[in-house]
């Protein structure tokens, strides 16, 4: 990539900090101890090499459980084994300071290009298709997977010929309590001429019950209710046919889709009952 795309945030692999994770461990290692109680199970299911690691995740901004997934793995593999996490455009425009230490970290601009790139290099990909729509999905929703109609995702598996590693988690969705969706009615003010937050359509627009500010409307921060989670990496699901071909094929990748929305599905129910 050359040296103007590598200045856009986001965009350069080389801004993964393996200090500042370490610097990182103690502090994420206290709210997984001791915070969320977290439960963990099937990290030893994962195969060697590069993976696709699809979430699905819950609990606002904060989204706690995406934040223990990534202190899980490197609990398990430390910070030489290469992940990189893909993070929607908005962090990058609405969060500047956020997203530098996200960078460090190793998230990286949900872009099929950024995504490639990191796996040529050797790394692996967490990825959360569903993105706002599934973090801030209603609490009545909270045993759903969601995907939000994105496939991208299984395009790039079916590309580079990964396998998928499923990480499912219950308990996050009780960290905020998400009672509404406002979207269209923000989108209709918008149009009228009330601009978005950092010019930045946020895709959500929830009324939900969470810290600090008790009652909120809109996809503001909040910390997260301290609540116990549980994460379970599911086993990889291989597919018959892999490459360009079967990317192109929509009915495929639409089978490929929907094979890993069930499995999810039905790992969330047996961790949910």
């Amino acid at each position: 990539m050359s040296n103007s795309v590598n200045s856009r945030p986001g965009w350069s692999l080389d801004k993964r900090n393996p200090n500042r994770i370490r610097s990182f461990m103690p502090f994420w290692g206290w709210f997984y101890h001791h915070y969320f109680r977290v439960q963990t199970e099937g990290w030893e299911t994962i195969p060697e090499g590069r993976v696709l690691l699809v979430g699905s995740h819950n609990g606002g901004l904060a989204a706690p459980d995406m934040v223990m997934t990534i202190y899980d793995w490197f609990r398990h593999f430390g910070t030489e084994r290469l992940v990189y996490g893909l993070s929607h455009e908005n962090l990058w425009k609405v969060m500047p300071p956020l997203a530098n230490l996200a960078m460090e970290i190793g998230s990286i601009a949900a872009h099929p290009k950024m995504a490639i790139a990191a796996i040529r290099k050797g790394a692996s990909i967490l990825v959360y298709p569903g993105g706002a729509q599934d973090v801030f999905r209603l609490h009545r929703d909270r045993h759903k997977i969601e995907f939000a109609g994105r496939v991208g995702f299984i395009k790039l598996a079916l590309r580079e010929q990964l396998p998928i590693i499923p990480i499912v988690s219950h308990g996050a969705h009780d960290t905020l309590i998400v009672l509404a969706d406002l979207y269209e009615q923000a989108k209709m003010l918008n149009q009228w001429g009330i601009p978005w937050l950092g010019n930045a359509d946020p895709e959500v627009f929830p009324v939900y019950l969470g810290l600090p500010w008790g009652l909120a409307i809109g996809p503001l921060p909040n910390f997260p209710f301290p609540m116990p989670i549980k994460i379970r990496v599911c086993p990889p699901i291989y597919f018959p046919r892999y490459g360009r071909e079967a990317v192109r094929d929509r009915d495929y990748v639409r089978v490929c889709t929907e094979k890993v929305r069930s499995q999810m599905q039905r790992q969330l129910n047996d961790l949910a009952s």
